[in-house]
């Protein structure tokens, strides 16, 4: 409950109390804090729009941290139908769809928070979050069944901040040029995901040159450990094996405890008679997963070689 003497506080001084139970991790005070103050403003109306906004997205923030995503929901929806487009409820209602798994519309907020603000870093690992999530529900088409995406006004993106001659940054990109860099950065991120996911659903249906190809395009894009261990699996189908070689190599640069390019690498290499590095690669995995039954096999073979 709030403190004594709370009561008879204005909103603003309700909020910044608020605000400082929160810091200090007293989320339940901190909501009743708001709420009183959402209170008084509740008889000011229209005028008070953009106040109870931020009081309902601070409340939201509340929410979610004690894991009442269902509550953040709401408080976030109602902050938005009172200031469109605002970051921070945006982003938190993404969070509380998130932790609800309930991804597709979580995808939608982050996309709609980085038209607002292609900066936001939050939002980019959202999307890329949410792409491979879908990707796994609902296969490659798993576009087709997303909500639609609001168009932001201009009115309502960001403006970047203009600076003053000779302050840090004069030079900066102008923020159309930022904006289109940090758009096409996160849809050639998603096309990569697409790609992979196509790969392996040629790799399912037994079509591994296929799904080279389609690894092939998606590592133009975006270099992921996973694309490249998977590309060579299938390089070792088609026993291909120092293109294998290459691909492990390249999986263990991104990730050097990765047991898959471990594994395979071991084995392209016993094809290609290099017994000692095979080995070698086997004893790092064991490092990670003793019991590891399939790497333990393998030994068993290389030291009979």
């Amino acid at each position: 409950p709030p403190r004594p003497g709370a009561m008879a506080a204005s909103p603003g001084a309700l909020r910044r109390a608020g605000n400082e139970e929160f810091r200090r991790g007293q989320y339940g005070p901190a909501a009743a804090l708001y709420t009183r103050a959402l209170e008084l403003l509740e008889a000011a109306g229209e005028a008070a729009a953009e106040e109870r906004s931020v009081l309902l997205a601070n409340r939201a923030a509340c929410h979610l941290k004690d894991g009442a995503c269902g509550l953040c929901v709401t408080d976030c929806s109602s902050a938005l139908e009172l200031v469109p487009f605002g970051i921070k409820p945006l982003l938190r209602r993404a969070a509380a769809y998130e932790a609800l798994e309930r991804y597709q519309l979580a995808y939608v907020d982050y996309k709609t928070a980085l038209q607002v603000d292609c900066s936001i870093p939050a939002a980019h690992d959202g999307v890329n979050r949410m792409t491979k999530a879908l990707l796994e529900k609902d296969g490659v088409n798993w576009r087709q069944k997303l909500p639609p995406i609001p168009t932001v006004p201009v009115s309502a993106q960001t403006r970047w901040s203009v600076p003053s001659a000779g302050a840090p940054g004069a030079n900066a990109l102008p923020a159309a040029a930022q904006r289109a860099g940090s758009d096409q950065a996160a849809a050639g991120t998603e096309r990569a995901q697409t790609l992979k996911a196509e790969g392996n659903e040629l790799v399912k249906k037994g079509n591994h040159k296929k799904a080279v190809e389609k690894y092939t395009e998606s590592l133009k894009l975006n270099q992921e450990c996973a694309t490249y261990t998977n590309r060579a699996l299938c390089y070792l189908t088609l026993k291909q094996y120092k293109e294998a070689v290459q691909d492990c190599t390249e999986a263990l640069r991104l990730d050097p405890k990765n047991v898959k390019a471990l594994y395979r690498r071991a084995q392209a290499l016993k094809e290609l008679k290099d017994y000692k590095s095979s080995i070698a690669d086997i004893k790092s995995l064991l490092e990670t997963e003793p019991k590891n039954t399939a790497a333990l096999r393998l030994l068993q073979e290389l030291n009979r070689a």
